[in-house]
């Protein structure tokens, strides 16, 4: 799958402490055949004066996951929470109040989340979404 100018997408980073995350961008143009500039929509130039643009290869990209509407998340479901500026894959380990707690085996951390932070987790296998729910 190709993508355009204009397409929003997410790139998955391949960086140590940051390995199972994945921040918004849109596609800028195509200057070769494999390879892309994005701006992201979240991550911001080291002197914080706009939007942070690169060069990223296919690999890294993947367009923007179906919106999944879900009520209510259990034990263990695998899911996406936003922070830090993107999507983290993690785990639920329990739920206090309106706040879900998530266990990120990358790093071995536990946060809690509103629902409104949290998707449920999807994979972007051979050109489809697949669920983990």
């Amino acid at each position: 799958m190709g993508f355009s100018r204009g397409d929003l997408v997410e790139v998955g980073s391949k960086e140590d402490g940051f390995l199972g995350s994945y921040y918004e961008a849109i596609v800028v143009c195509q200057p070769l055949k494999k390879d892309y500039i994005v701006q992201y929509k979240t991550l911001l130039k080291d002197d914080q004066s706009g939007p942070l643009t690169e060069f990223i290869t296919h690999s890294e990209l993947r367009p923007v996951p179906p919106v999944i509407p879900v009520s209510r998340f259990n034990l263990n479901d695998q899911v996406d929470a936003f922070g830090n500026d993107g999507w983290w894959v993690g785990r639920i380990t329990g739920k206090i109040g309106s706040k879900y707690f998530v266990y990120f085996e990358s790093s071995g951390d536990e946060c809690g989340y509103f629902i409104s932070d949290l998707r449920v987790h999807q994979d972007w296998i051979d050109g489809k979404w697949v669920c983990s729910k």
